[in-house]
């Protein structure tokens, strides 16, 4: 797993503005080397309600990246446990088993996407 807080990196300006005047900021979040090649599969924009959690799970071939937009969730991953706030970011690699709980009190929202290596892989809920 690799954990992105919101402060990781501040505002600049986009690269097709006016350094000096810029009409638009970015903040990079990630770059194409955080990505495994392959093939976007899926992009959700999802909800977790207080006290919820998704099953633990793993995809054998895709990586997934969380961004959180609202609440405060604990996003587990192997050993590694992280609590993410707004802004934050998760990136999970495949064969990483993974959840992710609402431990806030509001409705986490979150945007997720999955790369896969489209090898066939397929998603696997641990019991």
């Amino acid at each position: 797993m690799n954990f992105i807080p919101s402060n990781a990196s501040g505002f600049v300006p986009a690269s097709h503005e006016d350094p000096m005047n810029p009409g638009v900021l970015k903040r990079v979040i990630a770059t194409q080397r955080d990505f495994q090649a392959g093939q976007v599969q899926m992009l959700n924009w999802a909800q977790l309600p207080v006290g919820s959690s998704f099953q633990p799970h793993y995809h054998e071939d895709m990586q997934e990246v969380f961004i959180l937009f609202s609440g405060v969730v604990t996003m587990k991953c192997g050993e590694q446990t992280v609590t993410m706030r707004s802004g934050d970011t998760v990136i999970v690699n495949p064969a990483e088993i993974h959840q992710m709980q609402n431990v806030g009190d509001v409705v986490a929202e979150y945007i997720v996407f999955g790369i896969s290596a489209q090898k066939g892989g397929r998603t696997v809920v641990v019991t």
